[in-house]
């Protein structure tokens, strides 16, 4: 089995990537549903998080299992947290989303989907994050893909990333 991660700031389009893979009838899991992850208590100055003081980690026993599953010939895992490097090793490509700051924030303001990033102070820290981790992401990714181009450039171009045929 093959596994990707897709991962990114909040409002780059991880979710909305992860339902057209399935739809298109890859196996594709987003780590903020399914008890993947959990709230946790950090440090207030902790540089992640969705605010001060908490944070948004994986669960490492339930990510353990599920790339441990050989239940399909590729699996898309879908997710942000500062935990996810202990799980670099076992995939086989990690990708990093990224968007124009401008794009994130309209993206951010308009979706249905979370409610993350609908206060001032979240979409700050999203801004932040952008400055701080995003440049983290991207050390431990293999490619980098701009998520402002229309959805199916940006499917056909993480599935052509990954030896998929699109």
């Amino acid at each position: 089995m093959k596994r990707v991660l897709l991962t990114g700031m909040s409002g780059v389009g991880k979710s909305v990537l992860l339902e057209e893979l399935a739809a298109r009838g890859y196996k594709a899991v987003d780590t903020d549903y399914g008890g993947l992850s959990e709230m946790v208590s950090v440090p207030a100055n902790e540089p992640t998080g969705l605010d001060p003081g908490h944070d948004w980690v994986w669960r490492e026993d339930r990510i353990h299992d599920l790339l441990s599953t050989a239940d399909a010939d590729v699996l898309f895992l879908g997710g942000c947290s500062p935990n996810q490097g202990r799980f670099y090793p076992l995939f086989d490509h990690i990708i990093l989303l990224t968007a124009p700051a401008p794009v994130i924030v309209e993206r951010l303001a308009t979706r249905t989907t979370n409610p993350y990033g609908k206060r001032p102070a979240e979409v700050a820290r999203v801004l932040g994050l952008i400055q701080t981790i995003e440049p983290l992401l991207r050390r431990g990714a293999g490619h980098v893909v701009d998520t402002s181009d229309p959805l199916d450039q940006v499917v056909t171009q993480v599935l052509r990333l990954v030896g998929e045929h699109a």
